[in-house]
């Protein structure tokens, strides 16, 4: 064996770390910027809007989005439909003509839907139980990220039954 003084060994083993550290550089980058929890992604996501008081629509993200930010697919997957049936956030499907969903945390959903509310000063009593029959009923019991027709009919005569809802609909 070759007698190396220590120190020496110590700085070509410096070296070695310093040049391969260098040229994962972007790796590790890429890894900074990608997550392994789906709530914290979107709270981040979220983040990132700017606070406008009169906005007319509440920020949402796109799932695919989400995807390109967390690591694996099926557990985000998993994660939003936990947080859904948890009623954190709500998916929406997008009528972009592709398979397009939006992330929205629920505060943000109820937000729009208050907004909305307010602008229709001016409106009949009926028009405005409409707005908290969905928002008590339909969000409460549809988590899905769509309801058909059918169900909004079974849902309201549900409702009826318990003495309910009767007077958002307009009489023949």
């Amino acid at each position: 064996m070759e007698n190396v003084p220590e120190s020496s060994s110590k700085g070509t083993k410096r070296r070695r770390t310093e040049s391969s550290d260098a040229g994962n550089t972007s790796s590790s980058l890429e890894n900074d910027l990608t997550f392994s929890d789906t709530l914290i992604a979107l709270r981040i996501m979220r983040a990132q809007f700017p606070q406008i008081l009169n906005v007319s629509v509440e920020p949402f993200i796109l799932k695919s989005q989400l995807y390109s930010s967390v690591k694996n697919r099926t557990q985000v997957d998993r994660e939003l439909e936990s947080l859904r049936r948890d009623k954190v956030l709500r998916l929406f499907k997008l009528n972009t003509g592709q398979d397009d969903h939006a992330v929205m945390f629920l505060d943000d959903y109820l937000k729009q839907i208050d907004r909305v509310f307010k602008r229709m000063e001016g409106k009949t009593r009926a028009e405005f139980e409409v707005f908290e029959w969905f928002k008590i009923h339909v969000l409460d019991s549809k988590l899905e990220t769509g309801i058909e027709h059918q169900e909004l009919v079974m849902l309201t005569f549900v409702t009826w039954g318990k003495g309910e809802g009767q007077s958002h609909l307009p009489s023949n």
